[in-house]
């Protein structure tokens, strides 16, 4: 059975599609860093802050000034080019996901689904020679019109996971049975030219509830059938233009729907075209490289099922929430104010948040439990070195979720100044509320 998989998965297939993948690829990319340069965001998100806060493990990575980093930006513009004409592609890949990586690991509240979703597609795309494919690198170092079929499997198997992990993060009572947090975002909507006077009802929310799981989990299967595909296409860009015009998620939407072409045939680009033999002998990957980005894949599966081992309510503790495809499931907002004893309680100070984060640091870290720590090893750290003794940090955090009254989301006698972040269930985060969220009746 092994020795039968791996002939297939080496069976030689028509790399076109996996060229035109490179090249929205790259295009995507180019564009992407073109707007953190046009639109000033480079300042924004780098400039403004006065601190940033760090994955778990990745606390060592610097932040470099702003001046610098709209350097780091060019050279990204540039690589996505460079890989979206197959120009000096290998190198090009590998440095574009090393800086890509590095951009996205200096502030969690920058922290995008569709983000990691390009760095997981950039880490495939290392191993596949896609500049000799319909690239000028086929020109200097021979074209390919055929790779190993492994490659497209690999793509589909990649936005396959998004797919069905977006659609299992909305098996849900809040969104299936109350139709939350689609219901309030919608009637925030209700200006929309010619729809919005639809939003206001509530058999619109839920419908669009029932139709977004549907769609999600089920969506692979329909472009993966030749017979639906052409339809199943059809309606994700439907959906993902309609998502993208309602909803404020960016590239998202895009990255999404250029993604979904590696489930065309492997010759959709060239219309039928005849197709050139290769001039050089098939591309055979060995066996430790398979066995490796096997592994690599079966990670990929897993780690958004790592939320279950946690238990309780991943949209509230967000311990596995991040790089599992959760995408649009939750409406949180919080309220967060830091209480800094010092002295042996003797004294007592209210510290507000933004006295070290920008107002968009702020929104994010309100309702995320990890940086509502982070930030209080912070300002103890800031206290000591101030010349305060016995440091000790309390926090009261009210947050709502999809809709609810704010409830308490950290234990408000935890000295967060001695409680390390880790990949163990945090008992400092107390449990989510069980009622229901609102109900919106339709306006008269």
């Amino acid at each position: 059975a092994f020795a039968r998989l791996w002939v297939l998965a080496n069976e030689p297939r028509d790399a076109a599609s996996l060229a035109a993948f490179r090249v929205f690829f790259g295009l995507l990319g180019f564009f992407g860093a073109l707007r953190f340069l046009v639109y000033g965001w480079i300042d924004q998100f780098f400039g403004e802050p006065s601190f940033f806060f760090s994955y778990w493990g990745l606390e060592f990575v610097p932040v470099l000034p702003p001046s610098q980093l709209k350097v780091v930006f060019v050279v990204l513009a540039a690589l996505s080019m460079l890989v979206a004409l197959g120009l000096f592609y290998r190198v090009a890949i590998v440095l574009w996901l090393v800086v890509f990586s590095y951009v996205e690991a200096l502030d969690v509240t920058n922290y995008l689904n569709h983000y990691y979703l390009l760095s997981v597609l950039g880490f495939w795309m290392c191993f596949m020679p896609l500049g000799r494919t319909y690239g000028l690198d086929g020109k200097f170092f021979g074209a390919r019109t055929t790779l190993p079929t492994w490659m497209i499997t690999a793509l589909r198997f990649q936005v396959g996971c998004v797919y069905f992990y977006a659609g299992i993060a909305k098996l849900t009572g809040d969104w299936l049975l109350h139709a939350q947090p689609l219901a309030i975002w919608l009637h925030a909507r209700t200006d929309t030219p010619f729809v919005g006077s639809f939003f206001d009802q509530t058999w619109v929310a839920y419908a669009m509830s029932w139709g977004g799981f549907f769609f999600d989990t089920t969506i692979a299967g329909w472009l993966l059938w030749g017979r639906t595909r052409r339809y199943a296409y059809a309606v994700l860009v439907g959906f993902h233009v309609a998502v993208g015009y309602l909803f404020p998620i960016g590239l998202f939407p895009w990255i999404m729907i250029a993604s979904a072409t590696v489930f065309f045939p492997a010759s959709w680009p060239r219309f039928g075209r005849a197709k050139k033999e290769d001039d050089a002998r098939p591309v055979r990957t060995s066996r430790v490289l398979i066995a490796g980005l096997t592994v690599f894949a079966l990670f990929q599966f897993l780690m958004p099922l790592r939320t279950f081992a946690y238990g309780g309510n991943v949209l509230w503790h967000e311990q596995g929430m991040r790089w599992s495809w959760r995408v649009l499931c939750r409406e949180k907002n919080g309220s967060v104010s830091y209480r800094v004893q010092v002295d042996g309680r003797r004294r007592e100070f209210q510290v507000p948040p933004s006295r070290y984060l920008t107002a968009q640091q702020e929104r994010e870290m309100s309702s995320q439990p990890d940086l509502i720590l982070q930030l209080a090893h912070h300002i103890a750290g800031d206290f000591r070195r101030r010349g305060y003794e016995g440091v000790e940090v309390r926090v009261d955090a009210l947050v709502s979720l999809n809709g609810r009254r704010p409830a308490r989301m950290i234990d408000p006698d935890a000295d967060l100044a001695r409680i390390e972040d880790g990949i163990g269930r945090a008992d400092w985060i107390l449990p989510a509320p069980t009622d229901s969220p609102p109900h919106f009746a339709n306006k008269e």
